[in-house]
């Protein structure tokens, strides 16, 4: 492999990925595991461990790699505190990243900074840096971006900056209801049926403040009717997807959004956004906070 140059990281919740870089910003060699902020403790050690069980062959005894960082890798729980930046605020910033405590001679870690909202209070960390790589694909960005995830967040964005955004807990409320609660035995979180999900989305976009008894009504489906598994985990998320938009209605006035997702999870805003008949734009989560992170580089060298 040629040499690494940087590399760049997006720690989340759940999993830790990674590239490698040339010096012309092309990656060499990618790789991902599932040691997210939740699967380690508050030691900074442990987050170097994690790191360097993933990026070890990458590295030079003979030289100091350098490593940028967003998400959970920065925040309180995390390897070393990043500070937050407050709405309005730029999606990078070479002036909030941090240097974390290594033991390792051979890498330097840096950890870019979040941002924060004060009224209604929030925060995220790792969206910033996505943010800046959508701006990089859409020049000029003027309108409201979803980031569906454990934490999904609506952002409004203009003028490079993000101006106001809001967390719903969608995906960890999903998570719960599927593995801890009384729905456990009635849903399948494989799988999709869009029919399902599109019908209970229509409902609860409707009506949000039935929401609690909707989701009952998966349990008696299932205790007295036999109801496929499938079918009913797609209602569920449907009616937690309806209750998001229902609360995002602010930002649903925008002329233009941006949906950053793949897989299963893009299907479903997909089928929401067709419901409403309102027009957006699909971009890859991991080809926007790969750009964000050399934008943030970039940034940062030029200080």
């Amino acid at each position: 492999m040629s040499q690494v140059e940087w590399i760049a990281v997006d720690w989340g919740t759940t999993n830790l990925r990674a590239w490698a870089l040339a010096e012309d910003g092309s990656v060499l060699e990618s790789a991902q595991r599932h040691a997210g902020m939740d699967r380690l403790s508050e030691c900074p050690s442990e987050y170097e461990s994690a790191l360097l069980g993933l990026i070890d062959p990458w590295l030079s005894a003979h030289r100091r790699t350098v490593i940028l960082a967003c998400g959970m890798a920065g925040s309180r729980q995390g390897w070393i505190e990043a500070p937050y930046r407050p709405t309005p605020a730029a999606t990078e910033d070479a002036n909030a990243i941090v240097e974390a405590p290594t033991r390792d001679t051979r890498i330097q870690v840096h950890i870019a900074g979040g941002i924060c909202q004060n009224s209604p209070q929030d925060v995220m960390r790792g969206e910033e840096t996505i943010l800046a790589g959508l701006s990089r694909f859409i020049p000029n960005l003027d309108g409201t971006a979803i980031l569906p995830g454990t934490h999904t967040k609506w952002v409004r964005v203009a003028g490079g900056k993000v101006q106001r955004f809001t967390t719903f807990m969608t995906g960890e409320l999903f998570g719960l209801l599927t593995g801890a609660s009384i729905l456990r035995h009635s849903v399948s979180p494989e799988g999709l049926d869009a029919d399902a999900f599109a019908s209970a989305f229509a409902e609860t976009l409707a009506a949000p403040e039935s929401l609690s008894a909707r989701l009952f009504t998966l349990r008696a489906s299932h205790l007295l009717n036999g109801a496929d598994p499938v079918a009913s985990s797609s209602r569920l998320s449907g009616f937690l997807t309806g209750l998001e938009f229902a609360g995002a209605a602010s930002y649903r006035e925008a002329k233009e959004f941006s949906v950053i997702a793949s897989g299963m999870v893009a299907e479903r805003y997909r089928i929401a956004f067709n419901r409403l008949g309102v027009a957006f734009r699909m971009f890859d989560p991991e080809e926007c906070v790969l750009e964000g992170l050399r934008a943030t580089r970039n940034r940062w060298l030029s200080k």
